[in-house]
């Protein structure tokens, strides 16, 4: 298995459970994750993720976008994609 930094997450939005993401390279819907803190680790898929309240099914580098995540996640938590 072999992980690559894709970004950071901004913000968290603990109601809706949505991160913010500022990404450093390509995510596509599907896309196996692995969100990580000082004191967590969450892994799931890139089931749902939104720019401007628009569902997409690919984002950037540069682009912030909203990503529904399965866990509470924080700022500065780092986002990497997982390869098998």
């Amino acid at each position: 298995m072999e992980k690559k930094e894709i970004g950071k997450i901004t913000h968290f939005f603990n109601k809706i459970s949505v991160a913010v993401v500022k990404l450093t390279d390509t995510l596509k819907k599907g896309d196996r994750i692995s969100i990580e803190g000082p004191d967590r680790k969450v892994e799931q898929t890139a089931d749902s993720m939104q720019i401007d309240m628009k569902e997409i099914e690919e984002a950037g580098a540069g682009q912030e976008i909203g990503l529904k995540t399965v866990e509470p996640v924080k700022e500065g938590d780092t986002v990497y994609k997982i390869s098998e």
